[in-house]
């Protein structure tokens, strides 16, 4: 198995010059860790005396004990260190004049899982734009893309839909690490910014985390494992919907169901749909399951287990769409679209902000429409591939 040194490893065994004698301010979760399991808040303060003044908490908060959207954490102190965490999940998401005055560098160093719902990225962005106002150095602290930085899946998010869970024109799956992303996000924005990304030595973009030899921590509450985040920029859209997205179960994203969906049903109409469902590496497993929490809490829902037997043929953004497809045409009566707010976003559909694109809304309620869904994504991850290469840090 595959040893690599992070980002956060090289910033503290080698101090950059640029870094010595400023005081430092650290987006963090309880993932933000070394190899050894010690939080990069430690290393920091421990290796940079006096100088990390404040942490900064994504959704989920500090420990990642938050469950689900608009669940808001707050400002503490870390009963470790001793210094404040404001958080950027609450009262604001963006990090506030007050909290920036107390630093010279902003650092990120968290732990991504791939996919352009998952709001840590959009933290970034939005502290990366409030540092350009003020002239403070950013740093990204680079981290494995989880679910490899080679596959990249989903058609480009439109502008008209850009929310708190997509902020610039990228898939679902997108394929790239933090610091790529900075990259990429400081050119979109033109931000006049002073940014280092910390590269990590020995990841390569065919790695799944498995593959690294790091320890999974969860970043999330209902990111609980590797299997989970493989399914999830797939199975995340049923978020917008009345469909469980296994929340509330020990299977979060990796199971779903209804207590309408007719099993037999379903998969008959699954079957059908004109792809070689065999050449994209899983198997659908009867299901059925209670929530303890969330949508259909203490029902009976009927639904399927996503077991997924080749993670390199897998697509799952492609499989959950043709779920929902499914769904929609076989629990027409009862199946219905989740309504605001979500994310901060009190007026569009919440599946509009997560697919990224209206008309694949509408293909989904339509007959015969699933190959004109394929061509949308198939169109849009070919200009995706051109814009990302500039990039990429790792071959």
């Amino acid at each position: 198995m595959n040893k690599i040194l992070l980002g956060i490893d090289k910033f503290i065994t080698n101090p950059p010059s640029w870094a010595k004698n400023k005081r430092i301010g650290l987006l963090c979760h309880q993932a933000s860790l070394n190899s050894k399991l010690i939080h990069s808040k430690i290393l920091l303060y421990k290796n940079f005396p006096a100088k990390l003044t404040c942490l900064f908490s994504p959704q989920h908060g500090l420990f990642a004990q938050k469950q689900d959207n608009m669940i808001e954490s707050y400002d503490v102190i870390d009963d470790e260190i001793g210094i404040p965490v404001f958080s950027l999940y609450g009262k604001t998401r963006i990090p506030k004049e007050e909290h920036l005055s107390l630093i010279d560098i902003f650092v990120v160093d968290l732990q991504d899982v791939g996919t352009r719902v998952y709001t840590y990225i959009w933290t970034m962005l939005l502290a990366m734009k409030a540092c350009a106002k003020k002239n403070i150095t950013f740093v990204v602290l680079d981290r494995p893309n989880p679910i490899s930085g080679e596959i990249i899946e989903g058609n480009i998010l439109e502008k008209d839909l850009f929310s708190f869970v997509g902020l610039a024109p990228i898939p679902m799956r997108h394929g790239m690490t933090m610091g790529e992303l900075a990259l990429y996000f400081k050119e979109y924005e033109n931000l006049d910014l002073d940014l280092h990304v910390i590269k990590m030595d020995g990841w390569k973009r065919k790695m799944f985390f498995d593959q690294t030899g790091l320890y999974w921590v969860w970043p999330s509450p209902n990111m609980p494992t590797l299997d989970t985040a493989i399914v999830y920029p797939g199975q995340v859209i049923f978020e917008g919907t009345n469909i469980s997205e296994g929340r509330g179960t020990t299977k979060p994203f990796e199971v779903f169901g209804a207590p309408f969906l007719e099993p037999k049903i379903f998969l008959e109409f699954f079957n059908k749909i004109d792809i070689n469902w065999k050449e994209l590496g899983f198997f659908l497993r009867r299901q059925d399951f209670e929530p303890t929490f969330n949508k259909w809490k203490n029902n009976y829902c009927y639904g399927f287990q996503i077991h997924v037997l080749d993670r390199l043929k897998f697509r799952p953004y492609l499989v959950s769409l043709a779920i929902l497809y499914t769904i929609i045409k076989t629990s027409e009566k009862n199946f219905s679209w989740k309504s605001p707010p979500y994310e901060y976003e009190f007026k569009k559909l919440p599946i509009d902000l997560i697919i990224g694109n209206k008309e694949i809304r509408t293909l989904l309620k339509m007959n015969d429409s699933f190959n004109k869904i394929i061509r949308i994504i198939a169109n849009d991850l070919k200009r995706f591939k051109e814009i990302r290469q500039k990039f990429l840090l790792y071959s």
